[in-house]
């Protein structure tokens, strides 16, 4: 259910400001994206798996608070975000 290693040091490498970037709100909104996407089909399959679903609406939550950070700060590297990371806005 978790980003394997290899796939967190991609969405470092693609959307990080350095190779060891691992903090900054474009890699945590990156790896909060494909959690959300797998925890999506997820409960696809299980729809009574009401924990997950809890799990979900607060990682979806982080990352609304995250991408406001990211437009107060930056507005276009928040529609960059957007549309890279194909998020309905």
């Amino acid at each position: 259910m978790s980003v394997t290693k290899e796939r967190k040091q991609e969405l470092i490498k693609e959307y990080g400001r350095s190779t060891t970037d691992s903090g900054s709100p474009e890699v945590q909104i990156s790896i909060l994206t494909n959690r959300i996407a797998e925890m999506t089909s997820h409960l696809q399959v299980h729809k009574k798996d009401f924990a997950s679903r809890r799990g979900l609406l607060r990682m979806v939550s982080r990352r609304r608070r995250l991408l406001d950070y990211v437009k107060r700060k930056n507005p276009q590297l928040y529609l960059d975000l957007l549309r890279r990371l194909d998020i309905r806005k």
